[in-house]
């Protein structure tokens, strides 16, 4: 079963940094490509970053583009988002998932997996 396990969310101040995990269990995370979403308080959920299968690219909403890294440990089946000069308006909780589109135009899921419960991030004004 597939299943995904978000970590490492937290309060920080402006300007800050957090390294967020996604495990990922129940398939091969290499063979997909994983994506980052986010989900600010009365708004949709959005893609903030992927990496695609062979980890040949990354991509990023244009936000955070600068500022957040995503990586993938092959050995642990993690991905990680390094985010750093956090702001007020990444707050929000962020998800990962595999069976998203990757590609420069926008990251978007269209898998039929369950999400995960998500990690916290808050950074205040």
């Amino acid at each position: 079963q597939v299943h995904f396990v978000e970590s490492g969310g937290g309060l920080v101040q402006p300007g800050g940094s957090l390294r967020l995990s996604c495990a990922a269990s129940g398939f091969i995370a290499e063979n997909f490509a994983i994506g980052w979403f986010r989900q600010a308080p009365e708004k949709e959920r959005e893609g903030v970053s992927c990496i695609d299968v062979g980890d040949r690219r990354t991509y990023y909403v244009d936000s955070v583009k600068g500022r957040f890294t995503i990586s993938r440990d092959k050995s642990n089946n993690m991905v990680y988002l390094q985010m750093n000069n956090l702001r007020p308006e990444d707050t929000g909780v962020y998800y990962c998932a595999r069976e998203v589109v990757c590609v420069p135009v926008g990251i978007h899921y269209y898998g039929m997996d369950s999400w995960g419960k998500g990690t916290l991030v808050t950074v205040p004004p």
